[in-house]
């Protein structure tokens, strides 16, 4: 223990040396310290004369790098010195891996470093402890059945890779190194015994093809026919048969060939891949020099697989008919009877768009523009006999199918734009029109970068039939080009067509906030809150108060409010207006007396909304009841600062009634039960409270009448 002493001199007494760390041998950590020179402020920032760049600073730094320093190679001059080296070794790698048991290439590294040492038996013996851990590794089997074969121990190569393929049969690489052994030793029996192994584990097709080019390099054709039998009957798809076909093929067995694809054809007549199938077998044909035999393989490939997984079929068929035949003569063999049938189906019922519709597709799929405009206009020229909408809808589709033809499969604009052209002049824009049209065709122009041609379609839209769709798409489309003043001038337009149409109302609105032009959305606003007529006044006033409190015009956001109140009395307005109040309260951070006496905090509102309610409208108890909860959850989040008990004074008793339900003749003969709500200001004229309802209704009786009269 350590004593101190006051001494007058303290401060300038000396300290004691401070104790050696037992690390740093006799040396202290202040005698070990390295102290680096302190960092002088550079007076002259003016540049050097002579410039030096990063790459000579890197170069000078590499030229002046010591040589790196590597520790002396140990030479072992006696048994005594291995002995004791291997042992420190051996206790390293032990160490090593009872710290990461489960780390194999710990193991790995512990095994070659034994095989290193030509202490095989222990190199062993570290493989099967690695496994007695990891059994489940396939290449820990690869590395023990490498260390057997490096070493020529065959049969212990031979143990490890029987017991790895017990263990692991689904890892392919285990199997391909077994057979690759046999076959590197010469034991084709053996490598064929492995195979068969193999193939009773049902592999992928990878394994089948293996198994049939190890009998084909050692020239057994039949084995490697025989497989191919077992091969497509494991795996019976189109490539598996086609490989098959073509094995017999290469062998000049044409007739066995000819079978293989003849069964495949029945078996997979169905499968989703047999289009594949049909055309190896045709062009197998064409090798052969059967033409008449391709020909009839592609017609019944045909006739069976869905023209949507028909498309390489057909493309191989044009391409054999015009080395072969007649390609005119072979396309209308094949449509022939489908364009027969159409052709009925229009002649009796032109006006059957469904018929034209299949046919049009029908010569589309065949590709002769000709055929494929003359039938658009032989579609188009039925035109429906009234001018009702629900007759052209069909219509009109022939007319966009025609148009998207010609700009994207013809790839002729100016036949695009004429098509389009003819069908806004053909329909009757006085009655009815068609947005989506006029839409399409604007978006054609602006494909075509033509932005003036665009605007005109829109503009003539507008002027002849307007919509809401063709209003919004214009609108946008300017907006993207910012053309500000023009999507003023449309939703002045918009407007003008539809004053009722809040949306385009909120969205003029909306666009000048987005411009910062504050006075000019607000004027805005007050044009559509005065209106007569909105189809949604509510989403209006909400987004017009929502703005006003956005700008922090808490003044204007009350007159809002006391303007809607003028005009509906609703629970949800009361209820608005206190919530406003107190997140007004909370931004105003105001608590003046003037603030507080002028109807500013949020239970005064409510208060208001309360009275009225128990003043003019005293039916609407259930409004009053949730106004008084909504007055208490305010209460009640002001914590100590509420008036819970006031509130409280205020809240209703429910009570159950009964009410008679009339009936179709006029009697009362049910009744249902139904929640009445008394208040503590009605308790006290309970005695004549059903003689004051009956005045009540006898009042509004008489008003009724002198109404009607």
């Amino acid at each position: 223990m350590a004593l101190t002493t006051r001494g007058g001199g303290g401060a300038d007494q000396a300290q004691p040396p401070p104790a050696p760390d037992a690390s740093l041998g006799f040396l202290t950590k202040r005698d070990t310290e390295v102290k680096l020179p302190r960092a002088t402020r550079v007076k002259n920032k003016t540049p050097a004369g002579v410039q030096i760049t990063a790459e000579q600073i890197l170069r000078e730094a590499r030229e002046r790098q010591e040589p790196e320093i590597r520790p002396p190679k140990q030479k072992i001059t006696d048994v005594h010195e291995l002995a004791d080296y291997r042992l420190r070794e051996r206790k390293r790698f032990e160490d090593l891996i009872r710290r990461v048991r489960w780390n194999v290439s710990a193991w790995v590294k512990y095994a070659k470093w034994e095989e290193g040492q030509k202490d095989f038996a222990r190199a062993r013996s570290v493989f099967e402890r690695a496994l007695d851990v990891a059994h489940r590794d396939h290449t820990l089997w690869l590395k023990y059945a490498e260390f057997e074969m490096r070493n020529r121990y065959v049969n212990h190569a031979r143990n490890v890779w029987d017991r790895a393929v017990s263990l692991l049969p689904r890892i392919d690489q285990l199997w391909y190194k077994y057979i690759h052994m046999e076959e590197l030793l010469g034991a084709i029996a053996n490598a064929r015994q492995v195979f068969e192994r193999w193939m009773s584990w049902r592999p992928d097709t990878a394994g089948w093809n293996s198994y049939i080019k190890f009998e084909l390099r050692y020239g057994e054709v039949e084995r490697a026919r025989a497989i191919y039998e077992r091969f497509v009957a494991e795996h019976p798809r189109p490539d598996t048969f086609i490989r098959f076909a073509k094995f017999e093929m290469k062998r000049g067995e044409v007739e066995r060939a000819r079978q293989v694809y003849e069964r495949a054809g029945d078996l997979l007549v169905d499968d989703e891949d047999a289009e594949v199938l049909f055309v190896a077998f045709a062009e197998f044909e064409e090798k052969t020099r059967e033409v008449e035999r391709a020909r009839a393989i592609y017609k019944f490939a045909l006739d069976r697989v869905p023209k949507a997984r028909a498309e390489d079929l057909y493309r191989k068929f044009l391409a054999f008919e015009k080395q072969f035949g007649d390609r005119e003569g072979i396309e209308d063999a094949i449509v022939g009877k489908r364009r027969f049938q159409y052709e009925d189906e229009v002649r009796k019922n032109p006006l059957n768009y469904d018929s034209w519709f299949d046919y049009i597709r029908l010569e589309e799929s065949v590709g002769n523009k000709d055929k494929i405009r003359d039938v658009y206009e032989r579609a188009i020229a039925n035109v429906p006999p009234a001018d009702e909408k629900r007759y052209w809808q069909r219509y009109i589709y022939i007319w966009i199918n025609y148009a998207l033809y010609e700009e994207l499969d013809a790839q002729d604009m100016e036949r695009t734009r004429e098509v389009y052209r003819e069908c806004l002049k053909l329909i009757p824009h006085k009655k009815f029109t068609f947005a989506k049209l006029w839409l399409m065709a604007a978006q054609f122009e602006i494909r075509q970068k033509n932005i003036k041609a665009a605007r005109q379609t829109l503009g003539n839209a507008i002027g002849m039939s307007p919509k809401g769709k063709i209003f919004k798409k214009y609108i946008e489309i300017e907006l993207y080009l910012g053309n500000f003043d023009r999507c003023r001038t449309l939703y002045e337009k918009y407007i003008e067509w539809s004053p009722a149409n809040c949306y385009a109302w909120r969205k003029y609105a909306e666009l000048e906030k987005n411009l910062s032009e504050t006075d000019r959305a607000r004027s805005i606003y007050e044009l559509a809150i005065a209106q007569p007529a909105l189809d949604t006044p509510e989403v209006l006033w909400k987004e017009y108060l929502q703005f006003e409190i956005d700008e922090a015009e808490f003044d204007r956001a009350r007159e809002l409010y006391e303007r809607l109140l003028d005009r509906t009395k609703h629970l949800k307005v009361w209820i608005s207006f206190a919530e406003f109040e107190a997140s007004a309260g909370l931004g105003e951070d105001n608590e003046s007396e003037e603030y507080k006496n002028d109807a500013g905090y949020p239970e005064q509102q409510i208060e208001r909304g309360f009275d009225y309610f128990r003043t003019n409208a005293a039916e609407l108890k259930e409004e009053r009841a949730m106004l008084l909860e909504e007055w208490l959850k305010k209460e009640l989040s002001f914590g100590d600062l509420g008036d819970v008990t006031l509130v409280q004074k205020k809240a209703p008793r429910k009570v159950k009634r009964k009410r008679p339900l009339p009936s179709d003749d006029g009697s009362n003969i049910a009744y249902e039960e139904y929640i009445d709500y008394i208040f503590p200001d009605e308790v006290a004229l309970a005695p004549n409270l059903k003689i004051l309802e009956a005045a009540y209704k006898w009042k509004k009786q008489k008003t009724d009448d002198t109404d009607d009269d």
